[in-house]
């Protein structure tokens, strides 16, 4: 299992470098009230990086959960 793991992140960060290397013009960002011209490269860097830290936070939460379940059900009862 741990290899298909390695096989896994090591394909998809290959994959990953290939889509921002191939990926060079300006486009238009748009964020609330931001406009700007931003290279697409710098566009994937930043939303990969953003996906990448949301998920770090959700299984860091995820694992403080179920190593306290106590803590989770007297959030619920209260």
């Amino acid at each position: 299992m741990k290899k298909i793991k390695l096989v896994l992140i090591v394909v998809l960060s290959i994959s990953l470098v290939l889509l921002i290397a191939q990926n060079t013009t300006q486009v238009r960002g748009r964020f609330l009230w931001l406009t700007t011209d931003v290279p697409l490269i710098l566009l994937l860097i930043l939303t990969a990086s953003g996906a990448f830290m949301l998920g770090l936070l959700v299984a860091i939460i995820m694992k403080n959960s179920a190593d306290n379940p106590k803590r989770s059900e007297r959030r619920r009862t209260s």
